[in-house]
């Protein structure tokens, strides 16, 4: 390969000069310029400049050289510096040489940032066995259901032909900071062929694709990935952040693992314990659906007893990890259908766990179908009709409280009813919670502080929320489920038509990504104010997917609320935008 000459060496007296102008126009912009430059002559003339576009990981090693050069100050140097682009320090990236040769074959939503490739598999249980095997794999699935948890936490990379940007596969993906594309329309899953089609390619299991999780965007075949790295200057970054921000920023976490993650990123906090995440694995989901399908509070009790030291032993851990930090429980919350077998083999099992027919299992199920589940029997509604769920829910918190406080850590418990929608509802489901609070307490002989309040998640709540903050101790607004029932339109099912009506401006932006300021965002400002009308002192955050949204953390900021909760891997992009909201307000 033959080496040309540098300018420097070439025309050493030009190169001065080119030099000299490059830095009086950084100095003078205050930023890294994009030169275009000609030299005619032996003349140097200088075209055009501008502020450089950057990668992520430049915008904040410029931001933070420059303010250690003096040439800005902190404020500037927390603004230059884009949140959304942190995920290009947080998340693996693929190789850019590599990315420019790849097919892109399908598109969906960019439902977890990073990038992935791997073998596809159809099945979470044929995710782990190739996992096992040292393959990598994507799992494709028409959508996930929380049964695929085991074969998600495998996966490099989950795709999935339906589905939004708070789907299932799109919330834990988030939370586990794995790569995830949602919502593909193109693509069609055959699972008895154990194919995907997109167009007229059929691709099948075993075969190559990669995921961009920051775009959306399918490649065919493999596409080499590198490791982000987080320098020096990424924390210093943070630490500069967290000097300015006013709210806090918490995580959504459901394991200790979770948690730990979220803690090293600098959260403040658990915002949001997702209980029903609890309960997918091994013996565990073998008891819930015990629980689900017996047939008199005798056998739910028995079965909630099989549950009772699982749970205890859940809440210790994220105990012993917040040490010190507020651990936001919610209660169970999913719709019932979610946790039964719905084929016969899961069916026919569970008959011979519970030694009952098969029949009578296939029946109990069809009791339990709804027509629309989210808006059927969860949240607090599953604790007023079965209060024996609640009691070993609290019994499991308190119980793990105690042991915790005994070995030196310091226990924040704030325990959340899901899915209100009005004050007798809340009322309910409290009497429940502290008659086991006091009844823990009379047995152990000690006492736990902690914080009963709601999730603000349906409009009814928002409205009456002065009646509501005259019982609870605090808010947290789960933006996810306030999003669809204000909007009127189902979050799984929105990336049907959101992309058109984005396109054609009917909304500037998706709302289940960015929270939508003038509807469901004057739902959420009026029941901050309702609320601490009548409890000034009362605790508010958000708990939903938008609490990692800097446009959104940024509104939260403006409307009063204390805190954020966001998945952990967020947590990073969160703390600069409430620095940004600060700075700005």
């Amino acid at each position: 390969m033959r080496n040309y000459p540098s300018l420097e060496e070439l025309m050493p007296d030009i190169y001065r000069q080119l030099l000299h102008a490059e830095t009086t126009l950084e100095n003078h912009f205050k930023d890294m310029q994009d030169l275009e430059f000609t030299i005619q002559e032996g003349k140097l003339w200088m075209l055009q400049t501008r502020n450089g576009k950057r990668t992520g990981a430049a915008m904040v090693r410029i931001a933070m050289e420059m303010l250690q050069q003096g040439m800005i100050d902190e404020k500037t140097a927390l603004q230059r510096v884009s949140p959304d682009r942190l995920n290009d320090l947080l998340h693996p990236i693929f190789d850019p040489v590599a990315l420019k040769a790849a097919a892109v074959i399908a598109r969906g939503l960019p439902a977890s940032p990073g990038a992935a490739t791997g073998q596809v598999v159809f099945f979470a249980d044929e995710a782990e066995e190739w996992a096992k095997q040292g393959r990598d794999v994507i799992l494709v699935r028409q959508e996930t259901s929380p049964e695929d948890l085991r074969g998600m936490s495998v996966a490099k990379g989950i795709l999935t032909a339906r589905g939004g940007m708070t789907s299932h596969a799109a919330v834990v993906a988030r939370g586990m900071g794995k790569c995830c594309v949602s919502g593909a329309g193109a693509v069609h899953v055959d699972y008895k062929a154990r194919t995907m089609t997109v167009d007229d390619k059929v691709y099948g299991e075993g075969d190559w694709i990669s995921l961009n999780g920051s775009t959306g965007e399918v490649y065919a075949g493999q596409v080499s990935t590198k490791e982000a790295e987080l320098s020096g200057d990424f924390g210093a970054l943070m630490a500069l952040a967290d000097r300015y921000m006013r709210l806090e920023v918490r995580a959504n976490a459901d394991t200790p693992e979770d948690a730990r993650v979220a803690r090293n990123f600098g959260a403040t906090g658990i915002g949001l314990a997702r209980t029903e995440h609890m309960f997918f694995e091994g013996e565990r989901i073998v008891a819930v659906r015990e629980m689900i399908l017996a047939d008199d509070e005798a056998g739910r009790r028995k079965a909630l007893a099989k549950l009772l030291p699982i749970q205890r032993g859940d809440f210790e851990g994220l105990f012993r990890e917040m040490n010190g930090l507020p651990v936001t429980i919610r209660l169970l919350d999913p719709p019932l259908h979610e946790f039964v077998p719905h084929d016969d083999a899961g069916q026919a099992a569970m008959a011979r766990e519970m030694k009952v027919s098969a029949g009578k299992i296939r029946m109990r199920v069809e009791e339990l179908h709804e027509f629309n589940p989210m808006l059927g029997h969860r949240g607090c509604r599953l604790g007023i009709t079965y209060p024996e769920i609640t009691e070993m829910q609290a019994r499991a918190i308190f119980e793990a409280g105690l042991n915790m406080q005994a070995n030196g850590i310091v226990v924040k418990a704030e325990i959340m009813v899901p899915l209100v929608g009005t004050v007798r509802e809340f009322n309910a489901q409290a009497a429940v919670i502290r008659a086991t609070a006091a009844k823990v307490f009379a047995e152990r002989g000690e006492t736990l502080h902690y914080m009963l309040g709601t999730m603000i998640e349906t409009p009814r709540a928002a409205l009456i929320a002065d009646s509501i903050g005259r019982q609870a101790e605090f808010f947290s607004f789960g933006t996810n489920d306030l999003t669809q029932m204000t909007m009127g339109f189902s979050r799984d099912d929105a990336g049907k038509f959101l992309p058109d009506y984005l396109k054609q401006g009917i909304y500037e932006h998706d709302p289940f990504r960015s929270i939508d300021q003038k509807g469901v965002g004057l739902l959420v400002a009026m029941a901050v104010e309702k609320g601490r009308s009548v409890r000034p002192d009362i605790e508010v955050g958000v708990c939903g997917e938008h609490g990692g949204d800097p446009a959104s953390v940024a509104f939260f900021h403006r409307a009063g609320l204390d805190y954020v909760s966001c998945s952990p891997f967020r947590v990073p992009i969160a703390r600069l935008a409430a620095a940004q909201a600060a700075i700005e307000a």
